[in-house]
């Protein structure tokens, strides 16, 4: 018995050591599954959100586009809508003044829209002579721009001889009388105007009528938006994003029309004074223009030069007239419009010129005329909703690094 015991007492421990041994050795192997399967769920994981993020690309690109061509067909629907919404933000401020002196919205409301309907009337009766005017003198105008630009004599005269070759190799076949040419007659400005005037006989007419809507009802169209939300912190966000876009746009748009009014005042002025044709006419441009920035000061300074290289004698009176217009708009765009507007408008000059390029590809003159404005809105907006965090630093200003 003891014998036995003390032939089994030495295997004991080694079968303890064996015992022992076996736990590391599957630990090590359940070590190594999970990290495998942590390994494969990394893997699955990281694939997903790419996946996902790919989705979301495609999903946010699809209504970009779907967006952008709503945006260019229904151009004829929106421009006056748009266009209602931002005057009635202009002139809201002026109807609350008139309210506290117990005139009604309504009674405010019409005499604004008459006032506004009786200038847009008069500027185009007034601007109707001088421009069929410059239209009637179009040859003219050409011939004499060619003669002042004779330096570029030799590269049209090798255009000119490019194109009549052309001419001659197309026209082999003049000799035999059954050919027949096809000539396709291009409507000139004044039929594709006459064309179009309907369509914009009829913007002006919807943006107007909802211009007067919207001013007589002064705050319930506010508060008509505001009931749609569902949430009380929702609403109270919406009322405060609605006054602060009323109150950007509005001093903006107002403040911007005071000084293209003057700059035109200016403008016009100058231009009489050197002895430039129709000055009223380029003092009108020039405060239709300035409302783009950049870019209207230097159309009006191109078109100005040229006017004035056709109408001055010497090619150094024509630059006066230029020199002039650049003068005035560096001096408002420089000191007097960053002294007036201040810090109001935070926008990247870079988001300025991309939303004009965009707002003027998709709508025409007018969508350039629009496109600041728009960028306002969408900048009060994206200052108040959290998600658009990214938005609002693409359109923000530059900021230096410390």
């Amino acid at each position: 018995m003891s014998a036995r015991c003390g032939a089994h007492s030495p295997e004991t421990p080694e079968a303890s050591e064996t015992s022992d041994a076996n736990p590391p050795a599957n630990g090590a192997a359940a070590e190594t599954d999970a990290t495998v399967h942590s390994d494969e769920e990394r893997r699955t994981i990281a694939r997903a959100r790419v996946y996902r993020r790919a989705r979301t690309i495609s999903v946010v690109g699809t209504f970009v586009v779907l967006l952008l061509g709503c945006l260019y067909v229904a151009q004829s629907l929106l421009l006056p809508i748009i266009l209602g919404f931002l005057l009635s933000l202009v002139f809201s401020p002026v109807v609350r003044t008139f309210a506290k002196f117990h005139i009604p919205n309504a009674v405010t409301a019409f005499a604004i829209v008459l006032a506004l309907s009786a200038t847009v009337i008069a500027g185009i009766y007034g601007l109707s002579g001088p421009v069929s005017g410059w239209i009637d003198e179009a040859p003219n105008i050409e011939r004499q721009l060619r003669l002042r630009l004779a330096d570029l004599g030799e590269p049209l005269d090798k255009l000119r001889e490019a194109q009549k070759q052309v001419s001659e190799a197309t026209d082999q076949n003049n000799g035999d009388e059954n050919v027949q040419k096809v000539v396709v007659a291009e409507p000139n400005l004044i039929s594709q105007a006459a064309q179009g005037a309907p369509d914009i006989l009829a913007g002006i007419a919807l943006m107007l009528v909802l211009m007067l809507f919207i001013l007589s009802g002064g705050d319930r169209i506010y508060q008509k938006l505001i009931r749609s939300l569902p949430t009380f912190g929702d609403r109270r966000k919406g009322l405060r994003i609605a006054h602060d876009v009323e109150r950007e746009v509005s001093r903006y748009l107002a403040t911007i029309t005071a000084i293209n009014i003057t700059l035109g005042i200016v403008i016009g002025t100058l231009m009489a004074i050197v002895g430039l044709p129709n000055p009223v006419l380029w003092g009108i441009a020039a405060a239709v223009l300035n409302y783009v920035p950049i870019l209207g000061a230097m159309t009006g300074v191109v078109i100005v030069g040229i006017v004035s290289l056709v109408s001055m004698q010497t090619t150094g009176q024509a630059l006066i007239a230029p020199a002039l217009y650049l003068a005035c708009t560096v001096i408002e765009g420089q000191l007097i419009t960053p002294m007036l507007v201040g810090n109001r408008l935070k926008i990247n000059s870079v988001a300025i010129v991309l939303a004009i390029a965009l707002w003027g590809w998709l709508w025409g003159f007018v969508g350039v005329l629009v496109a600041v404005p728009l960028l306002i809105v969408i900048s009060v907006i994206a200052k108040h909703i959290e998600g658009l965090g990214g938005l609002r630093e693409l359109i923000g200003p530059h900021v230096k690094a410390p």
